[in-house]
């Protein structure tokens, strides 16, 4: 099995997403999946990108997506966030409606020497590749280390499932792939009615009310039928749970803790991988004492120097993620 693959920004080494992007390598190698970067791929634009100019958004998307088209002859691109996913496969859809679109983008991807036809390259989330290609029974037989003792609330986002651009291959409001998968691995998995709820997206930069509010009910909806952990498939949505549910606590004067882990990390856990190998331990919220319910050892963060004062933000600067330890001193 060989795919090109699109890593996105959050996925590179030192982004908030490089863990997810460890654990995918060392859990594919098992099982036989080659992965073949896209040379000189640009960001999918996020989100609000399109909403601002569309024929540039396109062309950005469609430059990657014409890259892809020259990787090795590889029709089928993974993209492992769900927001790449989306806009790749979404602008690739469009531009196949749209014969006009097409050509305007394809004048704009002239002037870099490029040319895309579109549907030339599907793009598929990880997920989606690991369950259907790879498939449920081959991922068993490479585990050797129950997840049992573990509960787990998994996450899908509301980006993977829908809308569903080539068809669609699970539940938009209440998928069960991802269930489906933990549990071959051993794991308990809860009933978690906010599996395909929004987590914000970049509303952290935008509301801070809204934000906390829609983080806060995936949060409490997750300790309400005693999860462990929150197994997620997007590095956006692992940030917003991850490193803003301090801030939502001390919003909301409450006491959540519940580690956000990648679904490849809990894979690769049952494959019998060690935590330091699937960038287990940079999380903000500590996955330590819920995997050491399975006897996973986690190696505790390396201590850093910190100034003895730091200078608080003023209030309308944007929220942003606290480490544990970090926090900011009153002036």
């Amino acid at each position: 099995m060989r795919y090109s693959v699109f890593p996105g920004c959050s996925l590179e080494k030192g982004a908030a997403g490089y863990p997810y992007w460890q654990s995918m390598e060392a859990i594919l190698k098992p099982l036989g999946v080659e992965l073949v970067e896209v040379d000189d791929w640009n960001c999918c634009g996020a989100t609000e990108y399109i909403a601002l100019n569309r024929m540039a958004a396109y062309s950005l998307i469609a430059r990657t997506l014409a890259l892809a088209a020259k990787t090795d002859g590889l029709r089928e691109m993974v993209a492992p966030c769900s927001a790449c996913y989306l806009n790749l496969s979404k602008a690739d859809k469009y531009l196949t409606d749209d014969a006009a679109l097409a050509d305007k983008v394809n004048v704009a991807l002239g002037a870099g020497g490029l040319h895309y036809k579109p549907g030339t390259v599907k793009t598929r989330h990880l997920l989606d590749v690991i369950v259907n290609d790879v498939g449920y029974k081959a991922v068993e037989q490479q585990a050797t280390k129950s997840l049992a003792g573990l509960r787990i609330a998994p996450y899908y986002g509301c980006l993977l499932t829908r809308p569903a651009v080539y068809g669609q291959t699970d539940s938009p409001e209440y998928p069960t792939a991802l269930d489906k998968l933990m549990k071959v691995l051993g794991a308990e998995v809860v009933d978690y009615p906010m599996k395909a709820h929004c987590c914000g997206g970049h509303m952290t930069q935008i509301s801070e009310a809204s934000a906390f509010d829609m983080i806060r009910r995936l949060v409490k909806g997750a300790a309400d039928y005693h999860a462990d952990i929150i197994v997620t498939v997007c590095p956006m949505c692992q940030l917003n749970l991850d490193g803003f549910q301090g801030a939502m606590n001390r919003y909301y004067k409450g006491d959540y803790h519940v580690p956000v882990l990648y679904f490849t990390q809990m894979m690769g856990l049952a494959f019998g991988l060690d935590a330091a190998t699937l960038g287990i331990g940079a999380e903000i919220v500590d996955a330590r004492p819920a995997l050491s319910r399975i006897g996973v050892q986690v190696p505790p963060p390396e201590e850093e120097a910190k100034p003895a004062h730091k200078p608080r933000r003023p209030k309308e600067a944007l929220p942003m993620p606290v480490m544990p330890g970090s926090e900011e001193v009153e002036q």
